[in-house]
């Protein structure tokens, strides 16, 4: 069971009702895991034929390289590596394979995802920590030192951002660690927080691609899961190995934005304003030349998950509707835009002659930090919602699961939570305005035992939402 405390999200109090609805929702939540499980995309990205390794239309003759470089990062990419290392081990025993990746503190391996010839190293996330900062020296120095007849493959998912550390000089660690954490509390969104990652980065930006065609010149191959709205390449773990299409200008705008650039160590203001000034200090943009050997592939998104929800749904006689691909945004502004899509789709099924319903949606909303409680996006987004019902009608029958398909959301141990209208009704008893002031929704959902417990799931796509009516 990949739900660690189902027994308490279904328990024998509830009506038969509730109780179908939350099995019916917490299987979808198990099929929208498994659907993005790195090892399952990797399987179907990847292809083999005689000496050819085939991604997408391309394919390349593996016959006639001397070495296999991985490196990368990432929580998707531990999965990601078993099942590379897996491929070359079976089809091309012959073949010099071997680099390092980094993964989250605490992110445990599984027995057939163990690794022998690719060197796992822990790192810190949200927030960079010398571990991370250490095993990006360490690529760096494998790639600089490859043949231009090599492959460099690297594994790149969310999270990657954090845990791919390598600040421009004279930045510091301890500087980037202090920026990253502004940022997160700042309620900047994850485009316009690696916008400024990218711009303070060796690293992230395509600067990775520019090391290795200043070096080796070896061909580079990126297998991308995507955690970001839009699936915009550059976006994920900030772009390493693709053009960037942000700039020095529009970092500044963002700190300013949120009235963080007088805020950031001085080392990073100096960096920001010199690239301003030097436009051959910017990150490389499409028509740079350091992009001929390099090869992107998007592997996975949410999309995934939302395909074999859908089918999942449908079986089970609802009516499926994908309403957003890009919920975005404060958390709790979100809440009340979704109290009025449920009336007006609760209005609609009447006209419409529809019996049950199922909405779906997927992206990654923000929370500006106000408090010291413990809680996640939609976690604040669920909490927001019951105080934006309030004791107005709601639908019976109705269902809310929102969930961050990595496992653990925010400073909770949660995933994520269920809202139904046992819960509803409860919380009409309770001061939610004393727990959204301190962001503690966790502890409210936690007391209900309707927050979902799944421990890291080595998955890193967007968040999903899902309504049942």
């Amino acid at each position: 069971m990949i739900i660690k405390n189902y027994s308490e999200l279904v328990n024998e109090n509830l009506s038969n009702p509730q109780k179908r609805l939350r099995k019916i929702a917490l299987e979808a939540l198990k099929i929208a895991i498994e659907a993005v499980k790195p090892g399952k995309l990797m399987k179907n990205a990847l292809k083999i034929k005689k000496d050819q390794l085939l991604i997408e239309n391309d394919k390349y003759d593996i016959s006639q390289t001397s070495r296999i470089l991985v490196i990368g990062g990432g929580k998707a990419s531990a999965q990601m590596a078993a099942s590379l290392e897996n491929v070359f081990s079976n089809y091309f025993p012959e073949i010099k394979f071997g680099g390092l990746i980094n993964i989250p503190e605490g992110l445990e391996i599984g027995k057939d995802d163990r690794l022998s010839k690719i060197e796992i190293n822990y790192a810190s996330h949200p927030i960079p920590n010398k571990n991370g900062l250490v095993g990006v020296k360490k690529m760096m120095d494998l790639v600089a030192n490859a043949c231009e007849n090599d492959f460099i493959i690297t594994l790149i998912s969310g999270g990657g951002s954090a845990l791919l550390p390598l600040p421009k000089k004279p930045l510091k660690l301890e500087e980037l660690k202090n920026i990253n954490s502004l940022l997160l509390e700042s309620g900047a969104n994850i485009h316009e927080i690696n916008t400024i990652r990218k711009h303070l980065s060796d690293f992230k930006g395509g600067n990775l691609a520019r090391h290795i065609w200043n070096t080796s010149r070896a061909t580079l191959i990126s297998l991308l899961i995507s955690d970001v709205v839009g699936n915009t390449l550059d976006s994920i773990a900030s772009g390493p190995t693709v053009p960037d299409s942000t700039t020095f200008e529009e970092a500044i705008a963002i700190l300013k934005k949120y009235n963080l650039l007088e805020e950031i160590p001085q080392n990073a203001r100096e960096i920001l304003e010199e690239g301003l000034q030097n436009l051959e200090l910017e990150n490389p943009k499409p028509n740079d030349p350091c992009f001929e050997r390099t090869f992107n592939y998007l592997i996975g998104s949410v999309k995934n998950s939302v395909e074999e929800v859908r089918e999942f749904l449908t079986n089970k006689e609802y009516e499926v509707r994908y309403f957003s691909d890009s919920i975005t945004g404060e958390a709790r502004d979100f809440a009340a835009d979704l109290y009025n899509i449920i009336k007006k789709e609760r209005k609609l099924m009447n006209i419409q002659n529809i019996n049950k319903l199922a909405l779906i949606g997927t992206g990654e909303l923000t929370v500006t930090i106000r408090g010291n409680g413990i809680g996640g996006r939609n976690q604040e987004m669920l909490l927001s919602f019951l105080y934006e019902a309030g004791k107005n009608s709601l639908p019976a029958n109705l269902l809310i699961l929102a969930a961050n398909l990595d496992g653990i959301e925010g400073n909770s141990k949660a995933m994520g939570a269920i809202v139904d209208n046992t819960i509803i009704q409860q919380a009409q008893t309770k001061d939610l305005r004393k727990y959204l002031k301190i962001n503690d929704s966790n502890s409210f959902f936690k007391q209900l035992e309707t927050e979902i417990i799944t421990g890291p799931t080595g998955c890193n796509v967007n968040d999903i939402l899902l309504v049942l009516l």
